[in-house]
């Protein structure tokens, strides 16, 4: 159900462990994301702190969609912990960014 891929995911990750250097670049790649894709890191991101449980996976979906005040850009960056948040979200869904994260650091 998910509509963004374990390697973009990997990259919002780590852009933002980094955010005081990284925003620019990070608020760049949300702009390349579609608006599906940005749902599903909202999503994500609230079963990673628990606001849903991963088996509600459809539910944190349609409310990320639905509830929009602001756009998710500006939501996800304001939100604290967003890179743990991600991660553990992933490993709620029973998702491994491991290798994704692996890939992109040994790219660089």
């Amino acid at each position: 159900m998910l509509k963004i891929t374990p390697w973009k995911v990997a990259q919002v990750v780590l852009m933002g462990r980094e955010l005081s250097r990284a925003e620019g670049e990070l608020r760049g790649f949300f702009e390349r994301l579609n608006e599906e894709e940005m749902i599903s890191l909202v999503a994500i991101m609230w079963i990673g702190r628990e606001s849903f449980e991963p088996e509600e996976l459809a539910e944190a979906l349609r409310t990320a969609k639905d509830e929009r005040t602001i756009p998710s850009a500006d939501y996800l960056l304001g939100s604290p912990h967003l890179s743990d948040h991600l991660e553990n979200g992933m490993d709620a869904l029973g998702i491994s960014l491991v290798q994704a994260e692996d890939d992109l650091i040994n790219r660089n």
